[in-house]
């Protein structure tokens, strides 16, 4: 199943909307990391609020994305991470360390504005 990416501004939406295969997260991953230099992004938002469950790989693959695009320098934030689902993940010792999250779209949105605003007063301040 494709999982739909849409771009808002300087940013890519990825909303999972159903379990993925081992293959289709593999396939989210390579078009991630992609667009987010073709579309030459400045962040991207992968949603889970979908899913109720997220198993090893599923976990590792998107810690994976987020190092990937880090590398190509934007910021990945994976939000809508249900309490159940992070309970399980907790429980199962699985974890998203060194890739920031958030509760919604919303939240994803406003930590990247952050990111993005504190990222132009260094570049500014260098430039000095």
């Amino acid at each position: 199943m494709e999982v739909p990416i849409l771009k808002q501004g300087p940013y890519l939406i990825a909303s999972i909307q159903s379990a993925l295969s081992d293959a289709d997260l593999v396939e989210l991953r390579d078009g991630l990391v992609e667009k987010v230099g073709r579309l030459r992004s400045k962040g991207v938002i992968v949603d889970v609020t979908a899913l109720d469950v997220m198993d090893s790989f599923a976990t590792r693959t998107l810690r994976d994305i987020a190092f990937m695009i880090r590398l190509r320098g934007a910021e990945t934030v994976i939000v809508g991470i249900q309490p159940d689902v992070a309970f399980t993940m907790v429980q199962l010792g699985l974890t998203l360390e060194g890739v920031p999250t958030a509760l919604d779209l919303e939240g994803g949105i406003a930590y990247l504005n952050k990111k993005s605003a504190a990222s132009g007063r260094e570049a500014k301040a260098r430039g000095r």
